[in-house]
């Protein structure tokens, strides 16, 4: 039974992943931003004399604004985890050689996407005991954590999905590498910009209100930044719902939406794995 999920192209990954030095100076970089931010928000919060009374809402603060902080870490370094895993291969002139092993397309890609994933939750969970600041200062709850992380989890599959997709069909890491950057922008910059101008013509009345209503709602429920402010803040989903008149909580449509990219950008990097193979012959 065991033998059925053994992935072997995920066993060597990790081996590798985590015996490398430059991993883990990529951890330290992470926790090192994290630390320097948070000892420079307390002692801006204490005026630089270490001293003071810490208030619950300054303690949310600095949850929310870490949240975010460690989300666009996280967005900016999935990208040099994943847009590699396929194109590398190649590049090194080893992809033949690993497609004539007994291993399916679905092991490699899976297995690929796996490591990197299994990387970056380590980096999360590196980040974990920071959080205790918050807790020993109150103001948040643990379900706000807890449901965050998840969808720091979903999030961080979905991006690594567009990473490996894009490092199957395209030939070149840096090109695969540039094309998950794009999507980040899209998702993160693009859709804000969207939200702001469907916003924007709702309150003018310059189109028609339904319609405007839902595309400032769509726009906010796949936006990682819009998610992570509902779920640090429900009122600001409570206010979205009232303003787009959609009563879905924005979380269920994000988790649609992203397990949606997840399950089409692992489609295709399938796919296209042994195909692009076929074609280079």
């Amino acid at each position: 039974m065991m033998e059925r999920f053994y992935n072997p192209v995920l066993v060597k990954e990790l081996k590798l992943r985590f015996r490398s030095f430059k991993s883990f100076s990529g951890l330290m970089f992470y926790l090192a931003v994290l630390c320097i931010f948070i000892a420079g928000f307390l002692l801006l919060t204490t005026e630089f004399t270490g001293k003071g009374f810490f208030r619950p809402d300054t303690s949310f603060m600095m949850f929310a604004v870490l949240t975010i902080l460690q989300m666009a870490l996280v967005l900016f370094i999935t990208p040099s985890l994943t847009a590699g895993a396929i194109s590398s291969e190649r590049e090194k002139q080893t992809l033949n050689i690993l497609l004539t092993t007994t291993q399916s397309s679905t092991q490699i890609v899976v297995g690929k996407l796996l490591s990197s994933v299994a990387f970056l939750v380590l980096m999360l969970v590196a980040g974990l005991p920071l959080y205790s600041l918050v807790f020993l200062f109150g103001g948040v709850s643990p379900s706000q954590l807890i449901s965050i992380f998840l969808f720091y989890l979903v999030t961080v599959v979905a991006i690594g999905s567009i990473g490996v997709m894009f490092s199957t069909i395209t030939k070149r890491t840096i090109v695969a590498m540039i094309a998950t950057y794009g999507s980040i922008i899209f998702l993160g910059g693009i859709t804000a910009f969207f939200f702001f101008l469907t916003m924007a013509f709702h309150q003018m009345g310059n189109a028609v209100g339904t319609s405007t209503s839902f595309m400032t709602y769509f726009w906010a429920s796949i936006n990682p930044g819009a998610l992570m402010l509902t779920l640090i803040s429900p009122e600001m989903g409570d206010a979205l719902a009232e303003l787009s008149g959609v009563k879905l909580p924005v979380w269920i449509t994000y988790l649609i939406a992203y397990v949606f990219i997840i399950v089409l950008c692992l489609t295709i990097a399938i796919k296209k794995l042994r195909a692009n193979m076929k074609s280079n012959r």
